[in-house]
């Protein structure tokens, strides 16, 4: 399952170090990061989907530990299935 992490950092240095570190050694596969500075005090806001077959609120409870999160969010991803083979994708019509 793939779910994607919403978390405030406080903007100190290894926070991001720390965050990575605690998903790698639940279980999950860090698969994408995006984020920045909110601007409003400095606060880093993170996006991270990661993928795993353990249950996100395990990961949620570790994240909450570490000093430097303020807050996490869990929202489920729907991963689109992709064909195995070419020749399982649907033939396109020829115009004529």
């Amino acid at each position: 399952m793939r779910y994607r992490l919403d978390l405030v950092l406080k903007p100190v240095e290894g926070a991001l170090v720390r965050v990575i570190g605690m998903t790698e050694r639940r279980g999950f596969a860090p698969h994408a990061i995006a984020g920045g500075s909110d601007g409003e005090g400095g606060r880093w806001r993170l996006q991270l989907v990661v993928d795993g077959g353990r249950p996100a609120e395990t990961l949620k409870r570790q994240l909450q530990k570490v000093y430097d999160c303020e807050s996490v969010e869990i929202s489920p991803m729907e991963t689109a299935p992709v064909a195995a083979s070419p020749a399982e994708a649907q033939p396109l019509e020829a115009a004529s």
